[in-house]
């Protein structure tokens, strides 16, 4: 079902036409980052990750090397990327942008190396895409639930005040940047709103795709019902559970193709158990079976319990990973395991490191690929999909490998 090209045969992505759904899982190997570009031309930016370089962490073999090399910074990398695949006709901007979570292989981090933009802010992660190609709707979870993050004696609580990676300082920046483009751009920020399915939209020809359907699910612990716009907490005001759980969760709909994303949030416990009040848990419902989802946390260990597998059950598992910890061994178990779903399913992952490959060996065959730009190209109508993968190492993107089609059902 798969297709390797050799290097004399490979070739550019054919241009995404109107009435696809293209999902670009980009690899800078700093974070995530997914471009979408609806069947409209709508576009759609899902987190864009920027790690700090001043880690030892980031530099370490237990990291993925920045892609395709250091020349430009990984935003830089993602608006290179989706200039490159934007159609031609469109303006260079993002209609939508949706932060997961305020996580720096998410949304950034500030550091030392970077550089200060026109507008008084530093440019990192989404800041540095949004400067580069403005977006026009910013999404994210929002800032005074479960604490009131811009609340001083939230900032000077121990776990931000000792925080190694700046989540306080990088979020200073963004609320700079957000204020700046509002003015000067005509920005709107929003947070997500759990059970709607508006508030991302087509906005360049709705009546033409009426099966077309963003439906957010889940964000700041509040989990969509599957009744109209009803919620129920998993969290109470001042409960701060970290950043993870309070992951903003999509689900992308186009006639019989389903696709879920839902950033870090987990559904393992602490000592290796499903964990029945997690998010995964509480979700898993209301999403239902889909076509090709995003592995929970990168396929972290914490992540993809047995409910939510055997729940959501996915054709395609597409992992955006940058770490030795991704994929947890026991997840791999789980995710390939016919016990569990009897099902047919493809595993494809952005990058592989050589520690994940001495720890676990050939049960990474089962993976279809293991390096490289993730696209998924929905037919018109949603009827049927692809899996083509792109190289990562080269600027030119060429395609490494096609997979499908597979039946939407």
């Amino acid at each position: 079902m798969g297709t390797l090209l050799s290097q004399e045969k490979r070739e550019q992505l054919p241009p995404w036409q109107q009435g696809m759904l293209d999902i670009h899982h980009i690899n800078t190997g700093r974070g995530n980052s997914a471009f979408c570009i609806l069947p409209d031309g709508t576009t759609l930016l899902i987190d864009a990750g920027d790690m700090s370089e001043t880690h030892p962490r980031t530099l370490s073999a237990r990291n993925a090397k920045a892609m395709p090399n250091n020349s430009k910074s990984p935003p830089a990398w993602i608006a290179d990327y989706v200039e490159q695949f934007l159609p031609k006709q469109l303006p260079k901007q993002l209609d939508y942008a949706l932060i997961t979570h305020y996580h720096d292989d998410h949304f950034g981090e500030i550091d030392s190396l970077k550089k200060r933009a026109k507008g008084g802010y530093l440019l990192a992660g989404i800041m540095e895409v949004g400067t580069l190609l403005p977006i026009k709707k910013l999404i994210d979870r929002g800032f005074d639930f479960p604490i009131d993050l811009k609340n001083a004696e939230v900032q000077a609580q121990k776990q931000f005040a000792d925080d190694a990676f700046g989540m306080i300082t990088s979020l200073k920046e963004y609320w700079k940047f957000i204020d700046y483009a509002k003015n000067t751009l005509g920005l709107v920020n929003e947070s997500l709103l759990v059970g709607s399915s508006k508030q991302i939209s087509l906005t360049k020809n709705p009546k033409a795709y009426t099966e077309f359907s963003v439906q957010n699910i889940a964000s700041n612990g509040l989990v969509w019902t599957g009744e109209g716009a009803e919620s129920y907490p998993l969290f109470m005001k001042g409960e701060y559970p970290g950043e993870n759980p309070l992951s903003n969760c999509i689900r992308i709909d186009y006639g019989m193709f389903s696709y879920f994303t839902g950033g870090d949030i987990s559904g393992i416990d602490r000592l290796g158990q499903t964990d029945v009040n997690s998010l995964e848990s509480n979700v898993a419902p209301v999403i239902g079976a889909v076509d090709v989802a995003t592995l929970n946390h990168h396929g972290n260990r914490d992540s993809q319990n047995t409910f939510y597998f055997r729940t959501v059950r996915p054709r395609v598992w597409v992992q955006q990973n940058w770490s030795s910890d991704h994929p947890g061994e026991e997840v791999l178990r789980r995710i390939t395991s016919k016990e569990l779903y009897p099902g047919e399913r493809d595993i494809f992952s952005s990058v592989m490191l050589q520690p994940n490959k001495d720890v676990i060996g050939g049960r990474l065959d089962e993976y279809k690929s293991q390096n490289g730009h993730i696209v998924i190209r929905v037919q018109k109508g949603g009827a049927s999909y692809k899996v083509l993968i792109l190289n990562d190492a080269s600027e030119k993107r060429e395609v490494l490998s096609k997979h499908g089609p597979y039946a939407s059902r």
